[in-house]
């Protein structure tokens, strides 16, 4: 037989402190938008604070600005994430290889692509009544 003593007392439980600071950066409303190279045939996707900072994008590289679209700095984490999990990879600065599927992975998730480069197909039904 097992003769364990088992003891009975109470133990002080001292409190847990978190800092919690909830970035009001990712909140901060602006512009997500999609740009595209010609020379390098790729995508780069982004946030920007104002429009300042994408004509200076745009005059500083040759790219095209496809789309844009007033957003939040979160809507651009939670589509890196997303990219991540579908297995596509991108550089630091989010740029992108272009692809089709690509463009309509992101025309899906809702990001700004334009349609000069991607055209959604309209699927057409036709209901007969017999």
């Amino acid at each position: 037989m097992n003769n364990k003593k088992v003891k009975k007392g109470y133990c002080k439980l001292t409190p847990i402190t978190f800092n919690l600071e909830i970035s009001s950066d990712r909140f901060k409303e602006g512009i997500v938008y999609t740009l595209y190279s010609t020379r390098l045939n790729s995508l780069e996707i982004g946030f920007a604070e104002n429009d300042e900072v994408i004509e200076s994008k745009l005059s500083n590289r040759a790219m095209i600005l496809l789309d844009r679209k007033k957003g939040t700095k979160k809507e651009l984490i939670l589509l890196k994430n997303t990219l991540n999990e579908l297995g596509i990879k991108y550089s630091d600065n989010l740029n992108l290889k272009f692809s089709s599927s690509l463009i309509r992975h992101l025309s899906t998730l809702g990001w700004p692509v334009g349609r000069s480069l991607y055209k959604q197909r309209k699927i057409k039904k036709e209901l007969v009544c017999v």
